[in-house]
């Protein structure tokens, strides 16, 4: 397992999960957003994606979410060029304001980078507040990254994996790539991690070490020790899972909405169950929906039709 913390990498051979249709790599990260223009021009103007497909919420996509509420509303799918993934903004301006990291589900977004220096330099002249500078991690001093929170509070984790490590992790081969790991917290870990192994995607077996930045928004010392682990997807992408702490809990969610913030990550993989078609670029894709032990929204994606 590889995670960024205290210029620390912790690496542990991978258990192999239960028998089932694996998740593929991270294809797209969705954030429900309380104003949709203002998120596209930031990561437009700071981070260089650019809008692939707009629309309204269809109904089944919505009903596949346990979001009702959200048939209708607008979004916009925005991509870097050549890069494998998106992200996804969905205007739902009623919802609440959620602080990243003290809550469940999905909370963190790891975006590749060339250089996190640089990246950290740009982001924070606009409305990108930093909240763990840049830091090479002890064992592996060629990773590289830093924690950020963009306009409506959503954490960002901007990394260089560099080279000579031997670690199954994607390269940036522009200044901003892909997403390349999704992180979700909750208070059962082995929970969490028994709803990936029934992918049957293999798993590095949980460890704890400080995590700063989740212990800084949760008002604990630095050095607390937070158990995680991480499933290995494909195409060097990973979902990391953090056990979170005591005072944490359920995200506060409007009935029949979605998830405040970084809402669902999809995944390319075997759709069994079809329960929605995404638009992506002007393509239906099947899809199914799913969530997890932490209550979050795991968007399984099949090839365009």
């Amino acid at each position: 397992m590889i995670q960024v913390v205290d210029q620390a990498a912790v690496v542990d051979p991978p258990c192999a999960g239960t028998a089932g249709h694996h998740l593929g790599p991270i294809r797209g990260v969705t954030f429900a957003v309380r104003d949709l223009d203002a998120m596209v021009a930031a990561y437009e103007r700071y981070l260089g994606f650019s809008i692939i497909d707009t629309g309204l919420v269809s109904a089944d996509f919505a009903a596949a979410c346990d979001a009702p509420r959200a048939a209708g509303s607008r979004y916009a799918i925005l991509a870097i060029e050549g890069v494998a993934s998106w992200l996804r903004f969905i205007e739902r301006p009623d919802q609440p304001a959620v602080p990243a990291l003290t809550t469940w589900g999905w909370n963190a977004t790891e975006i590749l980078v060339e250089n996190p220096d640089a990246t950290v330099a740009r982001l924070t002249r606009g409305p990108f507040r930093l909240i763990g500078e840049p830091r090479s991690l002890t064992r592996f001093p060629m990773i590289r990254a830093a924690q950020l929170l963009g306009l409506e509070g959503e954490c960002l984790y901007v990394t260089d994996t560099g080279t000579g490590h031997g670690l199954d992790l994607a390269r940036a081969s522009r200044p901003v790539d892909r997403v390349f790991i999704a992180v979700a917290g909750g208070p059962d870990l082995e929970a969490m991690v028994d709803v990936y192994a029934g992918f049957g995607n293999a798993y590095d077996p949980p460890v704890s070490t400080p995590v700063r930045v989740l212990s800084l928004a949760n008002g604990l010392d630095s050095e607390t020790p937070h158990a995680h682990a991480l499933v290995t997807l494909g195409e060097g992408t990973h979902v990391e899972l953090d056990a979170y702490p005591a005072m944490c809990g359920p995200r506060p969610t409007p009935p029949g909405d979605l998830p405040p913030g970084m809402a669902i990550v999809s995944f390319g993989g075997q759709v069994d169950g079809v329960s929605h078609r995404s638009p992506i670029g002007g393509a239906a894709v099947a899809a199914a929906m799913r969530r997890g032990a932490a209550g979050e929204l795991i968007e399984i994606m099949g090839d365009a039709r």
